[in-house]
């Protein structure tokens, strides 16, 4: 089974919440966990991971190259890019190749033929290891400036299909990125099931409901987790959502101040502080996870 965790809005905990289920749910299943945040993966810290077994580099984006031997210095493509990533340095006309979106136009315009290529370059790299606790991790980060953090994510999770079919396990949890673009959108494609994570604020409750929609749209089954779930006493925003559209709600965490802490241990929550409130929260929901999801 495929399981994403999403949110749509940053900050509510999403990544705490992912970890701290498949750390309490590593023993009794075979598992596999994704980070398919490649703008900003951090799944590996809370787990300890120090180094990487294996790498592999995803190339695909291209930048536009301008051969100085043969430019004529017209300022054409200067004029006509787009995304104005064409500068006069030095007499030269040069590529920023950070903003450069390998659009073409500068090679359609240019007055002497083969002057301006578009060459691939490395959009990412894609890593895989074995964590400390026993399963393996596949994580992937999107080098600065790069577009196709989509087709990132969807070799993250081939290769993790690879894995899960050569060691036989059992589950694949993937923790999506925030928001609800390119990355979001190859997290949830393919998955069997949508847990999503939010906090009883209205900008969290507005965000869970357009990553809902992407949901939505792959019709997956969804369950809902309330974290944080005292820190706006009678707002009902959240309930309310989850009773019109006949989301299931797996559980309520309540706000912790030692989960920073726990961070800078690099563990999981509930391994840190197990006794916590939180933590024991976190217990109950990883039972409902596999009572209603699993079993």
């Amino acid at each position: 089974m495929q399981i994403v965790i999403a949110s749509g809005k940053g900050g509510v905990g999403k990544s705490t919440v992912a970890a701290s289920l498949i750390y309490l749910l590593k023993d009794r299943y075979k598992l596999i966990a994704v980070d398919a945040d490649a703008d900003a993966p951090n799944l590996h810290l809370l787990f300890g991971v120090k180094k990487w077994e294996e790498e592999k580099e995803l190339t695909g984006a291209k930048v536009a190259r301008i051969d100085q031997d043969t430019c004529i210095r017209c300022g054409i493509c200067y004029e006509r890019c787009p995304y104005e990533s064409i500068k006069l340095v030095d007499g030269k006309y040069v590529v920023n190749e950070l903003t450069c979106e390998g659009c073409g136009v500068c090679k359609l315009v240019c007055p002497v033929r083969g002057t301006i290529t578009l060459e691939e370059v490395r959009s990412g790299v894609i890593r895989k290891t074995t964590t400390g606790y026993g399963f393996p991790l596949i994580s992937a980060q999107l080098d600065v400036g790069r577009p196709n953090s989509g087709k990132l994510v969807t070799e993250e999770k081939e290769w993790a299909k690879k894995i899960m079919y050569e060691q036989e396990l059992d589950h694949m949890i993937v923790d999506s990125a925030a928001g609800i673009g390119c990355q979001v959108i190859a997290s949830v494609g393919g998955a069997d099931v949508a847990i999503l994570v939010a906090e009883p604020t209205p900008a969290s409750l507005s965000d869970v409901k357009r990553v809902y929609k992407v949901v939505q749209h792959f019709r997956e089954p969804a369950y809902l987790i309330i974290n944080k779930a005292d820190i706006n006493p009678g707002f009902e925003g959240l309930y309310e959502f989850a009773e019109q559209e006949g989301i299931p709600i797996l559980g309520e965490i309540p706000y912790d101040r030692a989960i920073p802490y726990s961070m800078t241990m690099l563990k999981p929550f509930v391994e840190a502080f197990p006794e916590s409130k939180a933590s024991k929260a976190l217990k109950e929901i990883a039972k409902a996870v596999e009572d209603e999801i699993l079993e």
